[in-house]
């Protein structure tokens, strides 16, 4: 006999790491950066180049930390084959990430991504700390699709979309901290 509850698939999310890199710059003056209303408009301004739809829904900065919510509309007949699949209409995808008040050595946060109805989760937590050279943001990513069959599938997708979004995002970054903090 079938049942006609979803069946939710046994496999284990999908991580990954990356870390962006900022030589010559502090963590003070990213944070700094990360605290800006210029900085993340002209950013969404950027990639409006990859996706049209790109604004910032809102930003608090103050003694607590930094809370940004971003959202990103993928137009359907942009995504993927498989993804189309899935979804029936154009992808709606809420933004969020907070961090902690500045500290000098580690500043933690998080963030996630969601879709409206959404079959699955993604998030994870930041990390910004200083090195030799500078500082690095390293993003630690979990994915998770609940769709039988095609979820380890999308998964793999949205990772390695992901990576392209944090490098077109840490090379405007370096370009913004280039412009409003000179190194030379």
């Amino acid at each position: 006999m079938w049942r006609s509850h979803p069946v939710i698939s046994g496999h284990m999310a999908r991580r990954l790491d990356y870390s962006a890199r900022y030589p010559l710059h502090t963590t003070k003056e990213l944070y700094a950066a990360l605290s800006s209303r210029d900085y993340w408009d002209a950013r969404m301004a950027e990639m409006r180049k990859y996706s049209p739809g790109n604004e910032v829904g809102s930003l608090t900065a103050g003694d607590g930390g930094i809370e940004v919510v971003l959202h990103h509309i993928l137009p359907r007949d942009m995504l993927p084959e498989i993804a189309q699949a899935v979804m029936r209409k154009d992808m709606i995808i809420t933004r969020k990430e907070s961090y902690s008040p500045f500290d000098a050595e580690e500043t933690t946060g998080k963030y996630s991504a969601s879709i409206p109805a959404g079959p699955g989760s993604l998030g994870g937590t930041i990390r910004l700390f200083p090195t030799d050279t500078g500082c690095t943001m390293r993003f630690s990513t979990e994915a998770k699709v609940f769709i039988p069959m095609v979820g380890p599938r999308l998964e793999q997708l949205m990772l390695v979309n992901l990576v392209d979004l944090f490098r077109a995002e840490a090379e405007f970054t370096v370009q913004w901290l280039d412009e409003h903090h000179p190194t030379s």
